[in-house]
């Protein structure tokens, strides 16, 4: 029986793809999802994040945004400080607003999360940081180490790593139980870095069972310069 060519190359595609993702594992890439449970897109877009999820290389955020709120559902996750979040993406991209479900990847570019051929693509071709400076998570400190251009922002996030389904009782997704996963619940600012080796205090979790998280971003929408888990 033959083989076709392209059979044989996706075959050893597959096989290649798990040791790219474990070499690439101490630089993942951040997948920051904004989404929300009033929004009838975002369902296949949180379907597309927690397939992600898995990756070893690709550390993946989902925040729920407030300005679905006010339409017939308010999301039990959502925080005003996701959505301002989601606006220093806007104005550092050149974009006068805002919407979901948009993916942001590494700081870097953006892409609709329904489209999981172009989240795919834009993941493999995006800059994940492995010339940034180094970062971990070591006990109650991260420590950052390397050279930068200008001073970046430290970042601590705090995510729910399990799949959670909420049942929507109002709102564009009336009746419907959406599965999350790595639901943000807590992101802090621990400090600002100029260069050179530096810890930074972690704070104690304000809730129970949340993985942890860190990264350098290059100020305000900027890009993520490196990040670890915890």
């Amino acid at each position: 029986m033959s083989v076709s060519r392209s059979l044989v190359a996706a075959l050893a595609a597959a096989l290649i793809a798990p040791a790219a993702q474990a070499a690439d594992a101490a630089h993942p890439t951040v997948i920051e999802l904004f989404q929300s449970q009033g929004c009838s897109s975002c369902p296949p877009a949180n379907a597309n994040v927690n397939a992600l999820a898995v990756r070893p290389d690709v550390l993946a955020l989902s925040f729920a945004v407030t300005y679905w709120d006010g339409l017939g559902w308010k999301d039990i996750f959502a925080k005003q400080q996701f959505t301002d979040r989601q606006w220093g993406y806007a104005k550092a991209l050149g974009n006068d607003q805002v919407w979901t479900p948009q993916v942001i990847v590494n700081g870097r570019s953006t892409v609709t999360g329904t489209r999981r051929d172009a989240l795919d693509a834009l993941i493999a071709k995006t800059d994940r940081g492995s010339s940034g400076p180094a970062i971990a998570i070591t006990g109650t400190s991260v420590t950052v180490n390397g050279s930068t251009a200008r001073p970046a922002d430290i970042w601590l996030v705090r995510y729910d790593p399990r799949s959670v389904e909420v049942s929507v009782k109002a709102g564009e997704n009336t009746g419907k139980t959406l599965p999350h996963r790595n639901i943000v619940r807590e992101l802090i600012k621990i400090g600002s870095w100029s260069g050179g080796a530096a810890h930074f205090n972690v704070p104690a979790a304000q809730l129970p069972g949340l993985a942890t998280a860190a990264f350098v971003q290059a100020g305000p929408g900027g890009a993520i310069l490196a990040a670890a888990r915890g």
